[in-house]
């Protein structure tokens, strides 16, 4: 595996980050992830507005200029022969805070430490399309968005390990995270949605939610459907009594949810709304991607 590391490729027993790098002491960077279709990757200057605007916001700038990423990125894929007609990418960045001596004064660090790794995409199982997944509501609260921004993709991942933890544990497919208000927010990795009453709904920001990008995307389709959308504040008690649930995320796309705590949504079957924004997303993969392969 080939992965560039600070201004090269290196392969990946070379590929070597210190034991002072602050993303590795105290968790202090940003990330974000990327998906191909064939070479075409996914909403990619979407992805890397995020990730500046994340780095922005606690303070690090990108020593890589905007301009460059398309070349890093297809560089990746090349070297791993990924990102092909045959084999979706899977692309992550990862910038730290960088190397330096222990303490929190992030001037300790002189440059960033800059990561990216492109592996083949491994989607969910095909069969979960069909099935739908279970997921449980999480004892584990979202952190406040007063302590930390859910819109900074911070590499501190901790909160929602702790909540991935206690859906293995229970077997479920994921957790969904409450607030500070028990209102519902989102799972560990991807946003929620459901439909009751003919209305898609899905947790507002001021929720403490990401601001996802496949999330953007279901909702413009949803509302191409003449589908009508509410983001809003939601109990756990209308989530079980919920006709239709689904996930968003980059990778899998979106995934039916058909029971929570082990209560049935709807019928326990992925639903025609869910089933059809299924649909839609799948044809409109390129509409929403890059037309021409990344450079």
């Amino acid at each position: 595996m080939w992965i560039y590391l600070n201004n090269k490729f290196v392969t990946g027993e070379e590929a070597v980050v210190s034991v002072f790098d602050h993303g590795f002491l105290y968790g202090d960077g940003v990330y974000e992830t990327i998906r191909s279709y064939g070479p075409h990757l996914f909403m990619r200057d979407e992805h890397l507005s995020r990730l500046f605007r994340s780095a922005a916001a606690i303070g690090l700038t990108i020593p890589i200029p905007a301009k460059s990423w398309g070349d890093i990125l297809h560089e990746a894929m090349v070297r791993n022969e990924v990102g092909t007609d045959l084999r979706d990418a899977y692309l992550r960045i990862t910038i730290s805070r960088g190397t330096g001596d222990i303490g929190l004064d992030p001037a300790l660090c002189p440059s960033p430490t800059v990561v990216v790794m492109a592996k083949p995409l491994v989607p969910p199982a095909s069969h979960l399309y069909a099935t739908g997944v279970n997921v449980i509501v999480a004892c584990t609260k979202r952190n406040l968005p007063s302590a930390l921004s859910p819109q900074i993709k911070t590499t501190n991942f901790l909160n929602n390990i702790q909540a991935k933890r206690e859906a293995i544990a229970a077997g479920a497919f994921d957790s969904i995270l409450l607030n500070w208000e028990q209102h519902v927010t989102e799972c560990t990795v991807s946003n929620l949605f459901f439909v009751m009453d003919g209305t898609l709904r899905t947790p507002a920001l001021e929720c403490g939610i990401l601001d996802g990008i496949t999330r953007m995307i279901v909702i413009r389709l949803a509302e191409e459907l003449n589908v009508h959308v509410e983001e809003g504040r939601y109990t756990v008690d209308r989530l079980y009594r919920a006709d239709e649930c689904f996930l968003t995320n980059t990778s899998m796309e979106i995934m039916p949810v058909t029971s929570v705590d082990r209560r049935p949504i709807g019928d326990g079957r992925p639903g025609p709304l869910t089933l059809k924004l299924r649909e839609q997303f799948i044809a409109a993969r390129r509409r929403f991607g890059d037309n021409t392969p990344c450079r």
